[in-house]
C-alpha cells in the first residue's frame, strides 16, 4: 500500500499594520485626524488613538516635550483605553501642529 503525504496548507504571513508609519507630512496627519473627527465624532478612544498615531509618527518624545508632558503619561493617555483630559488633547494637538475645528452639524 502506497502512502501519500499530505502537506499542510501554507499559512499566509501577516504583519501588523501601523498607520504611524504612513503619516509622513503635516497635511497627512491633519487629514487623518480630521477623518476621525468627522466619521467617528463620538469615539473618544478612537480619536485619542488617532492623536497617538500622529504623535508616534512625529516622535513621541518630541511631542511629549512640546506638550509639557512625560513620555509615559502621553503614551498612557493616547493608548487604547486611554482617557485624556481635554487639556491634554489641546496640548497634544498644539504640539502636533494641528488645530481642532468646529463647524455647524
Amino acid at each position: 500500500m502506497a502512502t501519500t503525504s499530505r502537506k499542510k496548507p501554507l499559512k499566509p504571513r501577516t504583519s501588523a499594520y501601523d498607520v504611524a508609519e504612513h503619516l509622513r507630512t503635516p497635511a497627512e496627519m491633519a487629514a487623518y485626524l480630521d477623518v476621525w473627527l468627522d466619521e467617528a465624532p463620538d469615539d473618544v478612544s478612537g480619536i485619542a488613538r488617532a492623536l497617538g498615531d500622529i504623535a508616534r509618527a512625529k516622535g513621541m518624545s518630541q511631542v511629549a516635550k512640546e506638550a509639557g508632558l512625560s513620555r509615559e503619561s502621553l503614551y498612557r493617555a493616547l493608548s487604547e483605553g486611554g482617557n485624556p483630559s481635554f487639556a491634554t488633547v489641546l496640548k497634544v494637538a498644539r504640539a502636533l501642529g494641528v488645530r481642532l475645528h468646529a463647524q455647524p452639524a
